[in-house]
This record gives C-alpha cells, structure tokens and sequence, in this order.
C-alpha cells in the first residue's frame, strides 16, 4: 500500500526537477544570446563545481578510485560538448522545437548501448527509430515552410547532435550511477565540463557583466537543485515510472518560450514533437512474457 504514494511523490519530485531544469534553460538561452554558448556555459559550470565541491567536502566524500574518475572525466566530456552544443542551437531557435529535439537521446542511446555494451536492439527499436525520425523531418518540415534563415537551420542541427552525445553521456551515467552518489556526480559532471572549456578562456572568454550575475547564479542553482530532485526520484521509483515525466519539459520550454521571449510554437512542431516521443515510447517498451500476463489476468 505504501509503494503508491511513494511512487506519487518521486513522480512529482521529478516533474518539479523537470520544470526547475526548463526554466534555467531559459535563463541560459538568454545568457547565451547575451555572451555566447561558450561563456555561459563556462562560468555555469565554474560556479556549479564551486557549490558542489563545498558538499563534496561537506559530506566528506573519499576522492574516487581511477575508474571511477575515467568515468567521471568521460561523462563530463560528452555532456560538456552536448549543453556547448544544445545552448548554441537554442539560442538559435524556439525553446520548444530545442528541446524536442533533445527527445531524440533516449532513442539514441538505445543503439549506442548495442555499440558499446554488447545490448540487442529490438524490433520495436528500429520501429521507433522510424516513428521518431519522421518527428524531425516534420520539424525540419516547418523551418523550410517558415523559409528559416541558416542560423535557425544549423541551430536544430546543434540540438540534434547534442542529443546524440547526451546519449552517449547517459550510457555512462549508467555505469556511473553505480558507484557514485549524486553529490559526487554533479561535482565532477560540473569540474570536469569547466576544465574543459577553461583552456580555451584566453581566447573566447569574456567576464560575465553585472547585469548577467543574477541569471548566471540562478541558472547555477536550478541547473543543482534539479540534478538533486531527479537524484531524488530515481532513486524512489523505477525509470519506467518516471521516464514519461521526462517530456513534460517540452510544455515547459513552450511556456517558457513564451512568457521570456515571446516565441509561439509551430504545429509543425507539436506534431513533430507527438512522433518523435511515440518513437521513444515504443522503442523503450518492453514486451511482458505470456505467462507473466496471464498470471496477471
């Protein structure tokens, strides 16, 4: 009996996680017209790893054994380059037809845990795959009938390359999760994504102006608050249960879209976005044995 409410409120949790996480994307778009994908996303993850590092210390966390670090410094690398990517394509195009976009990453990583953990792919895989590309051709659809410029155009080619190496990034959150707390996590994910684009500071760096500091440090907390809710949740409730929460986002991003920069959603991108998480939804499904079922009836 207790296994409902608790599932009820791991779902709320990470709805609440999802909207938290869809508002600091508006706040890092803005960033990121204002100064650039690069330095937003820069000094987000300075001040991110900077919070975190004070819990990592406060919760006297050991420092991770070699593997353990190879898969933090893997996974920081991925995600680094897919939100340098997602945020200059968002920049670029409506909040809502970006994050659709990004709907792509759990189908993606479906055949990228074939490639690289030796996982079958399914039929219903390959049937999403079809179902969810035909999404991105609507997508792609709206931009030719809306006559979008090439800026709008290379924008959703960034958000679909970053859902390919967010892809690869939650294949190793995978193994990750296993050996890491969510602490640990999120100082690393954000260490090692400042480390990387730190080197390249003397030439595209630019110190955030005062006007950016509020932004900058509200997106630090959302960008923290929401790791630690989803954290949260997942550790209360099975994926299967919280992965539809997952595309709740798209709603928010139209909201947000909206109220911040007043932008208005295509059907194009409605239905494009419908195929696109239709294709998930049947490519991540899973068949229930013929006993299992009867069992059930």
């Amino acid at each position: 009996m207790s296994a409902a409410p608790s599932s009820l409120r791991a779902l709320l949790v990470a709805g609440g996680g999802i909207m938290v996480y869809t508002v600091m994307d508006a706040l890092m778009k803005q960033l990121s017209i204002d100064s650039g994908a690069y330095n937003a996303v820069l000094w987000r993850s300075i001040g991110g790893a900077i919070l975190c590092g004070v819990l990592f210390v406060a919760v006297r966390r050991p420092w991770p054994v070699r593997a353990t670090l190879a898969l933090h410094i893997g996974r920081g690398v991925a995600a680094g380059s897919s939100v340098v990517l997602f945020f200059w394509g968002l920049a670029r195009v409506p909040m809502a037809q970006g994050v659709a976009l990004t709907f792509l990453a759990p189908l993606i990583a479906l055949y990228l845990a074939a490639l690289f953990l030796g996982e079958t792919i399914r039929r219903a895989a390959i049937v999403g795959s079809v179902v969810a590309s035909a999404g991105v051709l609507v997508i792609a659809a709206g931009e030719v009938q809306a006559d979008a410029s090439t800026q709008a155009v290379l924008g959703s080619l960034a958000c679909v390359a970053a859902s390919i190496l967010y892809a690869g990034s939650l294949i190793l959150l995978r193994r990750q999760a296993q050996v890491a707390d969510p602490v640990e996590v999120a100082f690393f994910a954000n260490l090692v994504i400042g480390g990387m684009l730190l080197p390249a500071a003397p030439w595209l760096g630019a110190m955030p102006a005062g006007s950016q500091l509020p932004p900058l440090f509200g997106a630090i907390l959302l960008n923290i608050a929401s790791v630690m809710a989803l954290a949260w949740a997942y550790a209360r409730a099975e994926a299967q249960v919280l992965a539809p929460v997952e595309y709740s986002a798209f709603l928010w991003a139209a909201l947000a879209g909206w109220i911040v920069f007043g932008e208005t959603v295509s059907p194009y991108t409605v239905i494009g976005a419908l195929l696109i998480v239709a294709g998930c939804v049947v490519a991540v499904r899973r068949r229930v044995p013929a006993m299992q079922s009867e069992a059930g009836a």
